[in-house]
């Protein structure tokens, strides 16, 4: 077992307070974004405390765990290796894999006598009928790519326009950490995951047929990063190159690409009333870096990158994120965490009056006292606009929200 790691606090605090608890936590997010790393993080937390403690730990992205595929064979396994300590704790890495897993997680949990952590590549791992079913016998921890602090830390970079352009052309997978960072090989490495979640986590999970059309939705998705869309746009569109397929169809592989954490919806709000509208939502990357696996890093993305950082930023910090409208005008994010809220609009440049007015003038519309930020690449700001913050995209990174 590879245990050499750094320690990615943010996450670990968020286990600390359930280790040991008769509640099984469940560590979900994209392949490989370190979430096997934390349960080594855990375990070495358990066994600093209590070197008595027991751990069994089923990894199914190795082989010799292969024959554990349902929830009897999980359950033996775990049963035959529990010895008789107070202290014993269950790890399972990638738990989709296992069938009716939910049924071996709901006896032990009934038992009282494990400490159950398990982690999932699938947004459909607590959904509709398993959430009922293992109802109030887990908390979910999500993982993210690395943030741009973690970015820094990681790799031992300082905070400059060098190290930033590395975070916004290569994303923030752990395992860059042992990569030179140069487009050749980190590109070869993305393409390389891009391919594994494309294929494992959607084609075969989800029994895709039609991986053609999966393959130029991925393409219209990094085109349009940011961009409001519809499943009917994106059929018309297709259409328009001599495709046709559906809108239920679309809608179907939009969700497919949602549960592999892919990509990561946000929908359209009413500020003043609060309203969640039900058509056109916009489609941001879990990792830029995968992003750019499909089409390419360009400087004329530049606004679309942007967005998609101060998104994730926003999304790793606990806001429910919607894309704001107040009257005829739109708020890049509207977010709301703990009953406070925090409004956000993102410029490449403040370039002109007429940008100048189209950012923070939006912001100004909204006429209730929560903060309010345009963040952009413009190196010269910290000042603020009729109470409006500007704030440099580099120090809104590294900033707690």
């Amino acid at each position: 077992m590879i245990k050499e790691y750094i320690t990615r606090q943010h996450y670990l605090d968020r286990v600390k307070p359930y280790i040991g608890k008769d509640i099984i936590k469940v560590i979900t997010g994209q392949r490989r974004v370190g979430k096997s790393y934390l349960l080594f993080q855990i375990m070495d937390v358990i066994t600093a405390s209590d070197s008595e403690a027991q751990i069994i730990y089923i990894n199914k992205e190795l082989y010799e765990f292969d024959f554990i595929d349902n929830y009897k064979a999980l359950l033996e396994y775990i049963k035959d290796r529990a010895e008789d300590k107070k202290n014993r704790c269950v790890f399972i890495d990638e738990i989709q894999d296992i069938d009716q897993f939910e049924k071996a997680l709901r006896s032990l949990s009934a038992e009282g006598e494990y400490d159950i952590y398990c982690t999932g590549s699938n947004a459909g791992l607590l959904s509709g009928e398993l959430a009922t079913y293992l109802s109030g016998r887990y908390v979910e921890i999500k993982v993210f790519c690395l943030s741009y602090i973690e970015f820094l830390d990681f790799h031992k970079l300082q905070n400059n326009s060098g190290t930033f352009l590395k975070y916004i052309k290569y994303g923030g997978l752990p395992y860059l950490i042992n990569l030179k960072l140069e487009d050749d090989i980190v590109y070869d490495y993305l393409k390389n995951i891009y391919n594994t979640i494309l294929f494992k986590d959607v084609v075969k999970r989800h029994r895709i047929r039609n991986i053609a059309f999966l393959e130029r939705l991925t393409i219209y998705l990094a085109h349009n990063a940011g961009s409001l869309v519809s499943a009917k746009k994106i059929s018309d569109f297709l259409k328009s190159q001599k495709t046709n397929i559906s809108p239920n169809v679309v809608l179907n592989y939009l969700s497919h690409l949602e549960s592999a954490f892919f990509i990561l919806k946000v929908r359209r709000s009413d500020i003043a009333g609060k309203k969640i509208f039900e058509i056109g939502e916009k489609y941001y990357f879990e990792d830029l870096g995968l992003r750019h696996t499909i089409i390419g890093y360009r400087q004329a993305d530049i606004g679309k990158i942007l967005e998609n950082l101060v998104f994730l930023h926003l999304k790793r910090s606990g806001y429910e994120i919607t894309v704001g409208r107040i009257g005829k005008k739109e708020i890049d994010f509207a977010c709301e965490k703990e009953g406070e809220r925090l409004y956000v609009q993102v410029a490449y440049m403040i370039t002109d009056k007429a940008v100048h007015d189209r950012e923070f003038g939006n912001l100004l519309e909204i006429k209730d006292n929560f903060p309010k930020i345009v963040v952009s690449m413009d190196e010269m700001t910290g000042g603020k606009f009729k109470g409006i913050k500007h704030v440099n995209i580099k120090d809104f990174l590294v900033s707690a929200f």
